[in-house]
């Protein structure tokens, strides 16, 4: 579950909080001056995450690495003709 809450009861709950976190692996979504700033996860979906963030960089320097001698003109220029492939619905 994720919850939302204010950075003044956040600090005021916050060992409440991180209890939601650790033993019922919820979320809480911190807000400033009705902003969302921050947000406390448990430790394994950090993890996670920071998991699929490595597998997304390696994933994007690859990518890189594949159009590093194609001009940006014509890499943007494939872009559009894909997304227009598509929209076409073909």
């Amino acid at each position: 579950m994720i919850s939302e809450t204010n950075a003044v009861a956040f600090r005021q709950n916050l060992g409440e909080m991180l209890n939601q976190v650790q033993y019922r692996h919820d979320s809480i979504l911190i807000n400033k001056d009705g902003k969302p700033v921050a947000a406390l996860v448990d430790v394994r979906l950090f993890k996670r995450i920071k998991r699929m963030q490595a597998r997304f960089d390696a994933l994007c320097q690859r990518i890189e690495a594949g159009y590093a001698q194609v001009p940006e003109a014509d890499g943007l220029a494939e872009i559009d003709a894909a997304v227009a492939e598509i929209r076409a619905g073909r």
